[in-house]
């Protein structure tokens, strides 16, 4: 976007960790090294325990506050922004560099959208290789089969909100044949 002839350009990107989004971070500023600013924020983790803003040289409190209270105001999390500018000559303002960064953060939300993440119980489900494709068509409709390994035996990986439930359907479906096992919770995109 532009204002008063200083250009903006938001990049929005899914991180998982604080070093994934200060790569980001560093990346914009190679790629656009002309530009007079790369502001950013980020929030990392599912309760949003990671929080960092930088103004990178505009006023203080001008940048990187107003990105991340947008981020917090749209409860994201897992995301960094980074809004790069060119100054065109004419001074915004604290005021209007505020919105400015404010907006620009919005629109590339907006524009990336967003994905629900739930917190699931990632099961293994090890059954004969004649079974697996009939346990396997089952647990898609039971839960995120996020990936299916063949060797002597076929292990499933399925993300379930409930495990009692898998471990009762695969039961059935395997005549008690197949294994389940925990293998702890992971995030998951709805």
């Amino acid at each position: 976007m532009e204002v008063k002839r200083s250009r903006f350009l938001a990049v929005a990107e899914r991180v998982a960790d604080e070093s994934a989004a200060r790569e980001v971070v560093a990346s914009a500023r190679r790629r656009h090294h002309d530009a007079r600013h790369h502001c950013s924020a980020f929030v990392i983790g599912p309760d949003a325990a990671i929080r960092r803003s930088n103004d990178d040289g505009e006023p203080a409190g001008t940048a990187g506050a107003p990105m991340l209270e947008v981020l917090t105001r749209h409860g994201v999390s897992d995301v960094v922004v980074v809004v790069t500018r060119w100054f065109g000559g004419t001074l915004l303002g604290a005021g209007g560099l505020v919105r400015a960064y404010g907006d620009a953060t919005r629109l590339a939300l907006e524009a990336a959208g967003t994905r629900e993440r739930r917190l699931v119980h990632t099961m293994l489900v090890t059954a004969d290789i004649a079974e697996a494709g009939a346990i396997e068509h089952r647990l898609r409709g039971l839960g995120a089969v996020t990936d299916v390994a063949y060797g002597q035996r076929v292990v499933i990986t399925v993300g379930v909100a409930d495990p009692e439930r898998l471990a009762t359907e695969v039961a059935a479906i395997s005549g008690g044949r197949a294994d389940v096992e925990d293998a702890g919770t992971a995030w998951v995109d709805a």
